[in-house]
């Protein structure tokens, strides 16, 4: 054999060491930093700005690096920007308020079908799951299919299941429409952060997603305080009605104002895929005929696992799954609860569910300059730089209050306290859970930004999956041990679940190095 044919020709190694650095290249674009040195966000402060895109104040660094195509999604326009933010959060409400509304419709089922309250709580109990198990789904096929026909295609079934909901003329008939209604409506709560990631540069996405979190937090319980005054004088398929109207606007909203959002800033503008007409967009024809520019079905499926396994978003979602659970069992048994203890009726129940209401406006509010002052704060304080850790710090203001909120709701149930002090102290949890929601998607983003489907995906799946737990045996374990005991045992998760926080933020930034970037084919 000849040296020609045992060594490789020179061009072949350069084609080969090219093709390597032009992996790499796209790999750094996709995640945007580098572990080691987290985030340059400050140009001024780092002392560097490499001919790099800055905001409009002259040193803000714009993470991802726009391209020069007006098609690209982080050109567009303010207000475009912002019908698709409205759109997709609209579409994050539905499906907590579909899932809560049977919070309350429980007892006329239960009176109507010769059943009592925690049986009918069943069809609650797997609606709350698929809430979780679908968002797994979306945005695994969303990575094959294209971002929004996903949207277009499960609101047309979840329209469909939620007439189904009100139709239902007896509980496995309903049990069943509530079932393929969660796994169906949970789309944009799953995914929304894909279209965050997609259309928001850096240092504006803690704000926007606190905008898209609060439509989510606060859905569950403008679902019961709906009902509630429904159900005083209407029958109780009219709230699963409005509820169906609801999703008629939801899909209309899609139809006419979503964006497909996802965009591959490694083609040159002059080697993009066409675009299509609307129609075909919305369906998914325009995005079926690019989807070789985008991930195989394999790669799909692969992106969803190879998330989870990273530790940082592992001990993400454990933390989330030990602090939220608590408030989806609130949430799906609170009626059985106040209506033995206060005597309320359906508007009574109503005015009551006005306090998680005002909890989650409240932590919107101050979320809005909170978490952008805890990212600022850091950055002037270390010449520029940011690390995705940072985030984690308002969870120490957060988390006390739910502990506190927890363990004094048990106690005024157990002694009969004043329901306005039962409803203070409700409160305090769902303004704590507000502002750790918030925290904790911003952190994820940050550390993997190329995965903003799947992280959301599984961080909604962990809050679900606690509350699909919990609700099953939250009333009986309340009449087991009472609530004073019960509620302290929860609260006591909560402080124990403090310890993840500290250890991501002890070694979050070294488990981040050691399992390195995702390598994902596209963002």
């Amino acid at each position: 054999m000849s040296d020609k044919d045992e060594h490789p020709k020179a061009s072949e190694l350069a084609d080969a060491e090219k093709g390597q650095k032009e992996a790499a290249s796209k790999t750094r674009q996709l995640h945007e930093y580098q572990e080691d040195e987290g985030y340059i966000i400050d140009t001024e402060a780092a002392g560097s700005d490499a001919g790099l895109k800055v905001a409009k104040d002259g040193h803000t660094r714009l993470i991802p690096q726009p391209s020069d195509d007006p098609s690209d999604p982080l050109n567009w326009s303010w207000g475009k920007k912002h019908v698709v933010l409205f759109v997709i959060s609209w579409a994050s409400f539905l499906p907590d308020y579909g899932s809560a509304t049977g919070a309350v419709t429980l007892i006329p089922q239960a009176i109507e079908w010769g059943t009592d309250p925690d049986t009918v709580n069943h069809s609650q109990a797997g609606n709350v799951f698929m809430l979780g198990a679908g968002g797994v789904v979306v945005v695994l096929l969303s990575a094959y299919f294209g971002r929004l026909p996903i949207v277009f295609w499960f609101l047309i079934a979840s329209t469909a299941t939620a007439a189904w909901c009100a139709a239902a003329t007896n509980l496995d008939s309903f049990t069943a429409a509530r079932i393929l209604n969660g796994f169906t409506s949970t789309v944009c709560q799953a995914g929304g952060l894909m279209f965050i990631q997609d259309t928001f540069f850096f240092h504006e996405r803690a704000r926007k997603i606190n905008i898209w979190s609060s439509f989510i937090i606060i859905s569950p319980y403008m679902g019961p305080l709906l009902t509630a005054f429904m159900t005083e004088t209407k029958h109780w398929t009219v709230p699963f009605w409005v509820y169906f109207a609801m999703n008629v606007l939801g899909l209309a909203l899609v139809a006419a104002f979503l964006q497909e959002t996802y965009y591959d800033r490694t083609i040159p503008a002059s080697e993009q895929p066409a675009k299509g007409s609307r129609i075909a967009r919305l369906t998914g024809v325009a995005q079926w005929k690019s989807r070789h520019l985008r991930n195989t079905f394999g790669q799909a499926c692969w992106r969803t696992v190879s998330v989870l396994i990273k530790p940082v978003i592992f001990l993400s979602c454990f933390f989330y799954f030990l602090t939220f659970a608590w408030a989806v069992g609130i949430n799906t048994t609170l009626a059985i609860f106040i209506v033995d203890l206060y005597g309320f009726g359906p508007k009574q129940i109503g005015y009551f569910y006005f306090t998680p209401v005002v909890a989650v406006i409240l932590g919107e509010v101050v979320g809005h300059w909170l978490h952008d002052a805890n990212a600022k704060q850091y950055i002037r304080a270390h010449k520029g730089h940011f690390e995705p850790e940072v985030r984690l710090r308002v969870i120490y203001l957060s988390l006390p209050l739910t502990i506190i909120g927890l363990v004094l709701f048990g106690q005024s149930m157990a002694n009969a306290w004043h329901y306005m002090a039962t409803a203070v102290v409700w409160g305090l949890y769902v303004f704590g859970m507000m502002v750790t929601t918030v925290a904790l998607n911003s952190y994820c983003l940050d550390s993997y930004p190329e995965a903003s489907g799947e992280v959301s995906a599984w961080l909604n799946m962990s809050r679900t999956v606690g509350g699909f737990i919990i609700s099953y045996f939250q009333v009986r374990w309340a009449l087991s041990q009472g609530t004073k005991i019960s509620f302290g045992i929860q609260g006591a998760v909560c402080a124990a679940a403090v310890f993840v926080i500290i250890a991501l933020q002890i070694w979050g930034k070294r488990l981040r190095v050691w399992a390195g970037p995702l390598n994902f084919a596209t963002t």
